[in-house]
């Protein structure tokens, strides 16, 4: 039976993604964070409904988004594409996170695996520190006939004794080796390759790159001025102190090949254009500006930008994205669009990365036994390696994980069940209302110390 097409009711870039109905629910987490792209979703059963799919989606978007190597060499075999094509790798960082998952569950040191090459394999296995395991690595004629790949599969299995595991690229290869009770996973792509893929994918449509000369204006505050002020010495200091924050606001624009304004008192506005501002934003995620300013001169900034057909325009959303941003109690920015809707909060500094092969095994599979992701993970241990904070409310772990407070509170009970965290205490606002409880992360104290070591420290 084919597959039916799920629509968006946005008016934004309109994006064709074909995979698996597995890989949809994945896409869609991930596609949430990119409010330019209005996806069109065409889940499949199977592989054979691919090229039927992809020359349906051409004629209603822009971008033609596929889940895996193989469903897009099944539709480029059969359709000429007419629109930037793209698909989500499989890459080492997948194939990491699926070694791990399947030692973990059924302990075999034989592996036989496809899709790969034995340089991804290699070092995927170096970073777990599992040199025990063997690898048999399918080398036949047809690296996307189902039929093979099984046949490859049960084979070590068999030459084995049953003693050896399978990972494979191909969610109907999975499926087969599961109903023959052959131990195996699926390597699904992680929310870092698809976000790369996507970030590509974005840049490529006719609708961006007519955006990219757009202009875009932004109004910059300074954080309660008066107390930054007062705790200067005396007038010569805060003169010289409104002087580099000048300058640093000009670097900074400068970078984004804009023009500054100071528009008087504690105030400022940048033109520059969208591509360059999105560029420089990772995708409107983050502004390393206001990283800068707290970490040379203890100030905090507030930033509202817009998005508009004409600057006036442009210039109206600004100022309501700025009052947005004070109002939710400055150090944040917000982006009002062209039909008023908001894109935010920023990340007022730019995101620390952190290289999984920092995060041991062993803290990788508690984290997983209670319910936590590795992408989650990541963003907790960068948070804390980066402000060097373990203790949190519910609120501020959902700004850090991108995630409703709902959400928090039941990844908490569950942290918490397994001995991830622990409350500390509780925050009581001036409002009447129920105080807020303060979480640890328990977890990721020892991780604190390593990534806090003098050879590891961002420079």
């Amino acid at each position: 039976m084919m597959s039916t097409v799920s629509h968006t009711t946005s008016n934004g870039i309109k994006i064709g993604v074909i995979g698996s109905e597995i890989y949809i629910t994945k896409i869609k987490a991930v596609m949430s964070r990119f409010p330019s792209f209005a996806p069109i979703y065409s889940p499949f059963t199977t592989e054979q409904e691919v090229p039927f799919l992809a020359q349906k989606l051409m004629d209603e978007v822009e971008v033609l988004l596929f889940s895996g190597p193989l469903p897009y060499q099944l539709a480029k075999d059969k359709v000429k594409f007419t629109v930037p094509v793209f698909y989500f790798p499989l890459t080492g960082t997948g194939l990491y996170r699926s070694f791990f998952l399947l030692h973990k569950q059924f302990g075999s040191q034989l592996v036989s695996i496809d899709t790969f090459r034995m340089r991804m394999i290699e070092m995927s296995l170096n970073e777990l520190n599992k040199a025990g395991i063997q690898s048999v690595l399918y080398n036949g004629s047809d690296p996307f006939s189902q039929e093979e790949l099984v046949s490859f599969h049960q084979q070590v299995y068999e030459d084995s004794g049953g003693q050896s595991c399978a990972l494979t690229g191909l969610k109907s290869v999975s499926e087969e080796l599961t109903r023959r009770k052959i131990p195996n996973e699926w390597v699904l792509p992680t929310e870092q390759d698809m976000t790369v893929t996507l970030e590509r994918a974005l840049l490529s449509s006719e609708t961006r790159r007519s955006k990219e000369s757009q202009i875009v204006l932004a109004l910059v505050a300074i954080d309660e001025p008066g107390k930054l002020y007062e705790s200067r010495a005396n007038e010569h200091e805060v003169q010289k102190l409104k002087l580099d924050v000048h300058r640093l606001l000009l670097g900074y624009v400068e970078s984004l090949d804009g023009h500054l304004t100071h528009l008087g008192g504690d105030e400022y506005l940048f033109v520059t254009t969208r591509g360059i501002f999105e560029r420089e934003t990772g995708g409107y995620k983050y502004i390393p500006l206001a990283g800068e300013a707290e970490k040379s001169f203890g100030l905090t900034l507030s930033m509202g930008v817009g998005f508009g057909q004409t600057a006036g325009e442009a210039g109206t959303h600004a100022r309501m994205a700025l009052k947005q941003a004070r109002e939710a109690g400055g150090n944040i920015c917000f982006i009002v669009r062209e039909d008023r809707s908001v894109i935010g909060p920023l990340q007022m500094s730019k995101p620390l990365e952190i290289n999984l092969a920092l995060i041991d095994a062993e803290l990788i599979k508690r984290a997983e036994e209670a319910g936590m992701t590795i992408s989650y993970l990541s963003k907790l241990a960068a948070q804390v390696a980066r402000k060097g904070q373990l203790d949190y409310t519910a609120k501020e772990l959902a700004f850090v994980l991108g995630v409703t407070i709902r959400s928090v509170h039941r990844f908490l009970l569950q942290w918490s069940d397994n001995g991830l965290v622990e409350i500390i205490g509780e925050l009581r606002s001036q409002s009447k209302g129920r105080p807020k409880q303060i979480y640890r992360l328990l977890f990721l104290q020892g991780l604190h110390e390593k990534l806090s070591a003098p050879h590891l420290k961002r420079k």
